[in-house]
Order: structure tokens, then sequence, then C-alpha cells
């Protein structure tokens, strides 16, 4: 017993540094190990070599819904539900996962990701609540981030039609998903 108790244990240190190179909030760490805030706040500073973000997560579905944030965390949903499919993942390493992908994808066409891993994470809980889902684009046919009343037979995504003043001035964080 004491054997699986240490594998444990090594495990959510293991996520806990994982979740903290990735940049996210000491909030989310408290909400997805076992482990005390003394211990966190501890393994944080060390890892990162400074204190955490203090102040609340971003509580709100709205940051979701502008245009080019719904396109990142469009990316994001689409790989994390894909792996959901297909592995036996925890919930949290999905997340890790999904949020690893996701930046390898925006660094692979020079972008800046918009999405931090603590939205990721808040996104997958709005997700789950039932606060936001996916809606399938009924031009492009892509799965899209958005909130659970659209009306899904005519939407429209952000790429497919993007806002008049889409690619004025700065052209970072627009992805190209052809």
């Amino acid at each position: 017993m004491r054997a699986k108790s240490i594998l444990t244990e090594a495990v959510q240190i293991n996520r806990a540094v994982t979740l903290i190179n990735l940049g996210a909030r000491l909030q989310v760490l408290e909400s997805e190990t076992d482990m005390s805030y003394e211990r966190l706040l501890r393994l944080y500073k060390e890892v990162s070599g400074k204190s955490p973000s203090k102040g609340q997560l971003p509580f709100s579905t709205d940051w979701f819904m502008t245009w080019q944030p719904n396109i990142h965390a469009s990316l994001f949903l689409n790989v994390h539900e894909y792996l959901n499919k297909v592995s036996e993942l925890d919930e949290i390493d999905a997340v890790i996962k999904a949020y690893q992908l996701y930046q390898e994808q925006t660094q692979a066409q020079g972008l800046e990701a918009m999405l931090s891993v603590t939205r990721a994470w808040r996104l997958v809980k709005f997700i789950d609540n039932g606060m936001l889902t996916m809606t399938k684009c009924s031009e492009c046919g892509g799965q899209f981030v958005t909130h659970p009343h659209e009306i899904a037979r005519h939407y429209v995504c952000g790429m497919c039609k993007p806002p008049a003043r889409a690619g004025k001035g700065r052209s970072q964080g627009s992805i190209q998903m052809h």
C-alpha cells in the first residue's frame, strides 16, 4: 500500500511541475492535485523561480467568444475532444497534452499562443458545465466554441466570416487551418 501512495504522490508532483512549467495558476494546481497549498506554493517557487500570480482566475465565457480567442480556443478544444475519444487519459492529463499540442501548432505557424493553460483548463470546465459548447460551422464544417443557445443551423465561424476589422494591423494570433 505504501508503494502505491508514493507512486500517486510522484504522479501528483509531476503533474504539478508540468502545469507550473506551462504557466498554470496556483488555483489550477490546487484543484487538480491533492497537495496542500503550502506545498504547492513551495513547489511553484522552486520550479518557476518566482511567486505565483495573485488574483482571481478568468471566470467569464465572453473572452472565448471574441474573434481570435475563439479560433484559438476552438483549436485547443478540438484537440482536447479528440484526445478524450482516442485515449484514456485522466481529465487533467488530457488538458495538459491538448495544451502542449496547441502550443506546438501555434509555434509551427509562427504565432503566439493566445490561450493560456489556465484559460484552457477553465474552457474545459465551462464545456463540462454546459456553459459553452461546440457548434459546427455551416460553411466550413469545423467545430467552434459557442454559447449553448447559439442557433446551430446557420452558425458561421469567425474564420469563414471574419469581423470587418480583421486583418487590419497586426496579423499576430491568427491561425491558418487549411
